[in-house]
This record gives C-alpha cells, sequence and structure tokens, in this order.
C-alpha cells in the first residue's frame, strides 16, 4: 500500500510503498477513504510523542469501509462504513470497564503507539469496543474529522464544559478544534465569544454561532475583553490551540466557579504553562481537561447531526491527495487554513 512514513523527526516524511496491514484477531483493517490532517499529528513528525517509534506513519483522524475482520470480532463485518476515535481502549482496565476509554490505561491509538491513517489501509485494535458505525448520509471526509477534532470538542463542551444555555463560552483558538467548540457550544444554547489572531477564522467563527469575536492581535487584554463582554466572565471556557498564552488567557477569563478546559495539547516547550493559581483559588474555579471521546458516547453527537443541529461538513477545509499530506503536515505550526485539511485522494 502508499503510505506517509516518517524517517526521521523534523524531517521530511516520504510517500512510499510498504506491505498492508493485517487484522489482528480482535480488530479490524480499514480501507481509508478520507484522513484528516491534524495538529496532533504535527506534534508526532516533531517527536513530540513518547509513543512514536520510527519509521512511522501518522494519521489518526479517519473514515472508511472495513476491508479485513479479525477471528474474535463479532459486531462488524467487511464492507461496513466506520470511523473510530482517536484513542483506542483495551476493555479490560478498570477505565474501560467504568465506559472511560477516553482515558484508558492501556490505550493505543493509529498514528502514534502504532501505524495511522496516513496510507492506503490502517489497523485497528479492540474493533469491538472501539470501532463506530457511519451514517449512510455522511460523507467520508466529514466522517473522518469525527474520529479527534469535533468528538473531542463535543467531549469538552458537553461532557466536560457542561455548558449550557444561557451560559457565556470563551473559545480560545479558532482551528479545527475551536470551530467545531463554537459549533457544539451554540447549538446546546450557549453565548460564544471566539478569539483568535485571523480575521478569516474569526468570521467563519459568527458564521458557526459566535456572537462575538476577539483578535488577539489587537486587543490589548484579552480576558479582560472577554469579562467585559459577558459582564463579569466566562463560565466555560476552552483553550482549543495548546499554548501557554491561550491556556493562560482561558483561566484568566473566568468568572467566579468556572471551568477551564483544556483542549489542546501541551507538549514540547509547553508542558508547564504559567497558571494564575491565585485566581483559581480565589474564584473556586474548575481546570478539566478533556482528550477525545469514548465511542459508546457518538451515538449523542450523531443524533445532534442527523437532527441538524450540529453540521460538521461545515468545517471541512482543503481536500487534498496523500502525496500533498507530508507537505500539509509539516506546515502545520506555520499556517492553518480555515477549515479541516482532510486527504481524500489516496
Amino acid at each position: 500500500m502508499k503510505a506517509v512514513l516518517i524517517e526521521k523527526f523534523e524531517q521530511a516524511p516520504k510517500l512510499v510503498t510498504v506491505d498492508d496491514p493485517t487484522p489482528e484477531p480482535h480488530g479490524v483493517v480499514i480501507k481509508v477513504e478520507a484522513t484528516g490532517v491534524c495538529r496532533s499529528d504535527w506534534h508526532a513528525w516533531m517527536g513530540h510523542d513518547t509513543d512514536v517509534d520510527l519509521p512511522h506513519v501518522p494519521g489518526h483522524e479517519l473514515a472508511g469501509v472495513i476491508e479485513a475482520v479479525g477471528k474474535d470480532v463479532q459486531n462488524w463485518k467487511v464492507g461496513e462504513r466506520v470511523t473510530v476515535p482517536f484513542i483506542s481502549g483495551c476493555g479490560s482496565c478498570p477505565e474501560c470497564h467504568a465506559g472511560h476509554q477516553q482515558v484508558c490505561h492501556n490505550q493505543e491509538q493509529p498514528g502514534f503507539t502504532h501505524w495511522g491513517s496516513f496510507a492506503e489501509y490502517v489497523s485497528i485494535h479492540q474493533a469491538d469496543l472501539n470501532l463506530v458505525a457511519l451514517p449512510e448520509t455522511m460523507d467520508f471526509a466529514t466522517a473522518a474529522s469525527l474520529g479527534c477534532r469535533f468528538a473531542t470538542s463535543f467531549r469538552a463542551v458537553v461532557d466536560q464544559g457542561k455548558a449550557s444555555a444561557g451560559q457565556w463560552v470563551a473559545i480560545h483558538g479558532c482551528g479545527g478544534v475551536g470551530l467545531s467548540a463554537v459549533m457544539i457550544a451554540n447549538a446546546v444554547g450557549a453565548n460564544v465569544i471566539a478569539i483568535d489572531i485571523d480575521d478569516e477564522k474569526l468570521a467563519l467563527a459568527k458564521e458557526l454561532g459566535a456572537i462575538a469575536g476577539i483578535n488577539g492581535l489587537t486587543s490589548s487584554d484579552i480576558p479582560e475583553a472577554v469579562i467585559e463582554l459577558t459582564k463579569g466572565g466566562a463560565h466555560v471556557s476552552l483553550d482549543a490551540l495548546g499554548h501557554p498564552v491561550t491556556c493562560f488567557n482561558s483561566i484568566q477569563n473566568l468568572r467566579p466557579r468556572g471551568k477551564h478546559i483544556q483542549v489542546g495539547l501541551m507538549l514540547g516547550d509547553h508542558t508547564a504553562p504559567q497558571v494564575p493559581m491565585a485566581k483559581v483559588i480565589g474564584k473556586e474555579l474548575e481546570i478539566l481537561g478533556s482528550h477525545g471521546m469514548q465511542a459508546h458516547r457518538y451515538g449523542a453527537m450523531l443524533d445532534m447531526i442527523s437532527s441538524g443541529k450540529l453540521d460538521p461538513s461545515k468545517l471541512v477545509g482543503d481536500q487534498i491527495s496523500l502525496a500533498e499530506a507530508p507537505d500539509a503536515l509539516i506546515n502545520m505550526d506555520k499556517f492553518q487554513s480555515v477549515g479541516a485539511t482532510v486527504v481524500t485522494q489516496f
């Protein structure tokens, strides 16, 4: 099969031909029809993720058709249209038994712990626990975004943030995760403020339901601007980028007893951001992480998509070929296009 291979960290990946994968007894092989290019893949290419062994095929936002099924798989068959959370639970640890596969003790992640979806085929483990059936009406490019950025945002806003109608929600960073969060928070009735340094992304955030946008390049004090707009601060605030500045601002712009949700990864030089701990204590703030979403929670999200309350297709940006994926990957930290870049040509 054709695949994008990382041979050395921080050096350009190559499009190569490698052996097709075979399914684990408990797993499946998926013919990849679409795979997103995500900032997490950039972290893998940089060597920030300690699970990545070289040579390596990245890619974790995927959708496709089951090509082969392991002998122990009971619930899936060849030809079914599926996606998968970017975290695959083991099914046997205490967290999996409690339904929290997103923090599985023995989690596996395509594109990190094993070869991923920047390829014609990808192996997925523990299929009966981790696969998600796709509606026939959903195209693969849209479905590819569900496994990471959209599902991650859904859990961050709905399950972790518990955002509700009338609350103020601030979204720091309007890339794929942030724009997904804007749409989801608006769908549950919250008043959304979007923060970014790109006016084009802020304009799209407003189209998706944000009632205000703040450009970080022109605002001298983002937390104060949010507090002024909300007359007291956000009830829920997300750092959807993963940067010391956006993390600090997201905590600082909260009202008393507000919730900060850290969604963007903080890796490399950003692992120890400054936290305004005096405010956390004095205002009884909550700081929560959000790391993907379990397969069994996809039903609630898919129901909102089917009803028209959510439309992740609006977040699909450039559709590119597998041959173009290396350039898209290595340039992620320099420039991110409006909407999610998705590989749809293999």
